[in-house]
C-alpha cells in the first residue's frame, strides 16, 4: 500500500516539477518552492529527482538536492521495512 501511495505522489511531485519548469521558460506564474518542499516530504521525492533530472529544473539550488537526496533514502528505507 506504501509504494502505491508513492507512486501517486511521486507522479504528482513529477507533473508539478513539470509545470513549473514550463512556467518558468514561459515566464510566468510560478509554483512557491514550498510548495515543492511540502510535495517532497510528503512521499514525492522519486518524482522530484525524475523531475530535476528529466527537466534540469531545480538543479542549481544545492538545497533542493539535499531534501530530494534525504527524501529518497528515508522513504527508500521506509519501503524496506514497511511496504
Amino acid at each position: 500500500m506504501l509504494g502505491v501511495y508513492l507512486a501517486a505522489v511521486g507522479l504528482l511531485t513529477l507533473g508539478v516539477w513539470g509545470f513549473d519548469k514550463f512556467r518558468a521558460i514561459s515566464r510566468g506564474w510560478r509554483v512557491p518552492e514550498r510548495w515543492l518542499f511540502t510535495l517532497i516530504l510528503i512521499g514525492g521525492p522519486f518524482g522530484a529527482l525524475a523531475g530535476m533530472l528529466l527537466f534540469r529544473h531545480k538543479t542549481r539550488k544545492p538545497f533542493f538536492w539535499i531534501a530530494v537526496g534525504g527524501g529518497c533514502v528515508f522513504y527508500s528505507l521506509a519501503l524496506f521495512f514497511f511496504g
